[in-house]
């Protein structure tokens, strides 16, 4: 070892003297004649020069104008300067350089990488900010209704964001409206963004980004945007009463939320063909695409991404005969009790709704 102080300078020379036996020793080289690669010792934006990273080039030789990575950003090199801030052409192996020309500031400790193609090193920056997007958002905890409780009574919990889409844009500023007056002293209520339509998988990236909570008013997610939310640990809460979602969202900022209601989806058919039968209404041909319908199901329509009827199914039959039960992969016919206007195209998905009992241990 050697013994060094940076306040006097003690010991610089015999520890310089130890690297270069060291390296001699193990017979340490680096190529100057590859493309430069390195690692950032340090980043910071500067007025009038803009991303100021600062490299230890490790192989190869750095030039003005050669394309690089550094972390998650990309550019080209437009000027470099040495330790004593003079402008450089080039810079070797183990030699620092101050690199104007990132689009954006590396992290201390990041990769710094030549490459022959400028859009090739954008492309894959790009890609690695994609990952590390992901990567942040998992690392995210989301807020749900039924923890607001619970936070605000340990005094962690201060602000609601929502997204909420409905069926047309009248309802859905309605809800907004009557939402935005439920915030309260200890608790700000934001709307971050608001929309008529299905609740689709941007919704929920937007969700995830803000922490916010999902809540429709007669529209359903998508397939793609109900897997999103499941696998990103985002609360989507879809009503067809407007009052019910005022209240549960009122009730969960009082940390009074009743048992919880969870909503269990048990399969799902596409309307293939409908018939006029005299004496029971329409009667929708079928097919079942996902998991299994039973008669005694609780049932929604869904037209376009909006819900149009919610109620139970009055008949189910396999031909001619009345069955219990239809699993995916079959065709079936079925009524719905009270409601006739079924249409092809239309998705049917059967539910259960379960009732929670809330405990201390719950909260």
């Amino acid at each position: 070892c050697a013994l060094v102080s940076a306040e006097t300078g003690d010991g610089i020379d015999d520890l310089l003297e130890k690297v270069v036996l060291e390296s001699e020793l193990h017979d340490l080289k680096a190529n100057p004649n590859r493309v430069g690669s390195g690692v950032v010792i340090e980043s910071q934006l500067e007025k009038g020069r803009g991303n100021v990273v600062t490299a230890l080039i490790k192989n190869g030789t750095l030039r003005v104008g050669d394309p690089f990575i550094a972390g998650i950003h990309s550019g080209r090199v437009r000027a470099m300067f040495n330790e004593h801030d003079q402008r450089i052409e080039e810079v070797g192996p183990s030699e620092p350089a101050l690199i104007l020309g990132s689009d954006g500031g590396p992290e201390v400790g990041d990769q710094f990488v030549v490459f022959e193609d400028e859009s090739e090193a954008r492309d894959v920056a790009q890609q690695r900010q994609e990952i590390h997007r992901e990567q942040r958002l998992r690392q995210k905890s989301h807020v749900t209704l039924d923890e607001i409780g619970r936070r605000l009574a340990l005094g962690e919990f201060h602000e609601l964001n929502l997204v909420i889409k409905g069926d047309v844009s009248g309802s859905v500023e309605a809800l907004s409206d009557a939402l935005l007056e439920l915030r309260t002293e200890e608790v700000t209520v934001n709307v971050v963004h608001s929309g008529a339509g299905a609740i689709t998988e941007s919704d929920v990236m937007l969700a995830a980004a803000s922490e916010a909570v999902i809540v429709g008013f007669q529209v359903r997610p998508t397939s793609g945007a109900r897997s999103l939310a499941k696998q990103e640990e985002i609360d989507i809460r879809t009503y067809s009463v407007i009052y019910d979602a005022i209240e549960e969202v009122r009730d969960a900022l009082e940390g009074m939320l009743s048992p919880e209601r969870r909503e269990e989806m048990l399969g799902s058919a596409e309307v293939r063909q409908t018939f006029a039968v005299p004496d029971v209404g329409t009667v929708a041909g079928c097919r079942v695409t996902d998991g299994r319908i039973h008669r005694n199901d609780r049932i929604r329509v869904v037209r376009e991404g909006v819900v149009v009827y919610e109620g139970r199914l009055g008949s189910l039959k396999h031909h001619e005969d009345d069955v219990r039960e239809m699993q995916s992969g079959y065709e079936c016919g079925l009524s719905i009790e009270n409601f006739d206007d079924i249409k092809v195209g239309d998705e049917l998905e059967t539910y259960r709704i379960e009732e929670i009992a809330r405990t201390l241990e719950s909260v």
